[in-house]
């Protein structure tokens, strides 16, 4: 038996280093028994992805170091490899299992739900489906779909007793049905859920075992019972630890940059970024802290993962990279690094309309431009609250983060329209609010245009250094709770 394995990344914002991470040990196990290792996207959340964020999640993998042998990008036995491209099959496979029967219809609106779930929460109960599609005769069924009610296919699930399955990393693992849904298979539009689409690609995709991150644990029984309805042998499945910030909560970018493009921009080797994700959870047999790819796949076993939740601290990732810096590039290799990271011609082409009606001399480039070529700048308050006040600054600046990370095409003109929008929300004039996001962008009170210096920055970066000027202000909890209801009333308004 051939080994392989695979990672499924959405398309629905930064590629993420936890996607990085995952990729990273199912690479390394299937090379390490001479597998094959498969990248596939997870495009059917048709609200949120985008080909933006897949050329993203390609582009950064890519650069920390990571190939795989089959791919939407380069082909393979087993496509399309992209899950947009599989409607068709999705769609046969959850009828199939209606008419045998492990799988029903339902055709409970969103409302009828909405006040399923409050009637159970009333009542003090858990809320989840009730099986009420189960309790449809067959001459109801039919009617509603000669009349073309909408619909979705829902897995039947036992009612009781308890699924029990061996994880690769965790031993035996028991999970009590009742604490399972009955899991929505195909939505309203025909597009599968991720229960589905998964189990049927890996299964079609002959892929022999699934490492992914321990909170998905608790769906394991659906996932596997979903093979066992249609009769196919499942993949060994192992869930790892998640990344953690130094305070030990799930690591999320309120509190870490989280986007693997961020690591690029600031400078980080791919080779010292990988080695770093390397040692999360896991070790050399010898010890030692730095460490190539390669070296990790002829040394790795996947039985000497940790189980505790590894700490992603930006500081070791530092003084790792520090030492590839140091130990690994010579004067010439680091002048070519620094090159092709920041002062390659590409780059330059975009800095250099921006600049050139503030030069003199060549030497005003460095101060003019310093921001594009920084990590994050350091924030007097003072200067961020020159024209706001603290209330409307923290109101601002969080709605703004908040509706640029969802923005979809990152240009400066839907840059602006969205701090336009949030300007008139605060009664301000557009160019105050602007001012403390200049300075949160550049760290000085002059320099290039905010709007075009963001769409130059990227969304990783720019992003990263507004959470960080808003944190420089400060949001308690209490008020993180009242930015949060408060944006719920902007975007209902």
């Amino acid at each position: 038996m051939t080994v392989r394995t695979r990672v499924a990344p959405s398309p629905t914002g930064d590629p993420h280093v936890g996607t990085a991470y995952i990729a990273l040990f199912n690479y390394a196990f299937a090379k390490s028994q001479g597998g094959e290792f498969i990248l596939r996207i997870e495009d059917t959340d048709r609200t949120r992805s985008t080909r933006e964020s897949e050329a993203a999640i390609l582009e950064s993998l890519k650069w920390t170091g990571l190939s795989w042998d089959e791919g939407p990008d380069i082909g393979g036995p087993a496509g399309p490899y992209r899950q947009s491209d599989r409607i068709d099959i999705y769609q046969k496979y959850a009828q199939q299992l209606v008419d045998e029967g492990k799988a029903f219809y339902c055709f409970a609106t969103a409302d009828e739900l909405a006040q399923m779930r409050a009637e159970q929460t009333a009542a003090g109960v858990q809320p989840h489906y009730d099986g009420r599609g189960l309790k449809l005769s067959e001459a109801q069924i039919k009617a509603h779909l000669d009349a073309g009610d909408p619909y979705v296919i829902r897995m039947k699930i036992p009612e009781s007793g308890s699924f029990k399955f061996n994880d690769y990393l965790r031993g035996e693992v028991e999970i009590p049905w009742e604490q399972v849904d009955m899991q929505v298979l195909l939505k309203t539009d025909g597009y599968p859920t991720y229960f589905l689409a998964n189990v049927v690609d890996d299964h079609l995709m002959g892929i022999t075992h699934i490492f992914r991150g321990e909170e998905w644990l608790n769906s394991a029984p659906k996932l596997i019972k979903l093979y066992e309805d249609f009769g196919w042998q499942a993949p060994q499945l192992g869930h790892m630890p998640l990344l953690r910030n130094p305070d030990k909560s799930k690591l999320s970018k309120r509190k870490n940059p989280t986007s693997i493009l961020y690591y690029q921009k600031m400078g980080f080797l791919p080779q010292a970024l990988l080695n770093y994700l390397g040692r999360m959870g896991w070790s050399m047999p010898d010890g030692r802290e730095k460490f190539s790819l390669e070296e990790m796949v002829e040394s790795f076993d996947m039985k000497r993962v940790s189980l505790g939740g590894p700490v992603f601290d930006v500081d070791k990732l530092k003084w790792l990279n520090g030492l590839w810096i140091r130990e690994e590039l010579n004067d010439e290799q680091l002048a070519d690094e620094l090159h092709k990271w920041a002062y390659n011609r590409e780059t330059l082409m975009k800095i250099i309309p921006q600049v050139k009606t503030r030069m003199e001399v060549f030497s005003d480039l460095a101060p003019i431009a310093a921001h594009f070529v920084s990590g994050i700048p350091e924030y007097d308050p003072a200067l961020l609250l020159h024209k706001l006040s603290e209330e409307q600054f923290r109101e601002g600046m969080q709605f703004f983060i908040w509706e640029l990370e969802a923005l979809r095409e990152w240009n400066k003109d839907n840059i602006f329209v969205i701090a336009k929008a949030i300007a008139d929300y605060l009664e301000v004039k557009v160019k105050d609010f602007l001012e403390p996001v200049f300075v949160a962008i550049t760290g000085k009170t002059s320099s290039t245009s905010v709007v075009d210096a963001m769409e130059i920055l990227g969304p990783d970066m720019s992003r990263a250094r507004l959470r960080v000027a808003l944190q420089t202000v400060g949001v308690s909890k209490k008020v993180a709770k009242k930015l949060d209801k408060a944006f719920k009333a902007y975007k209902a308004a």
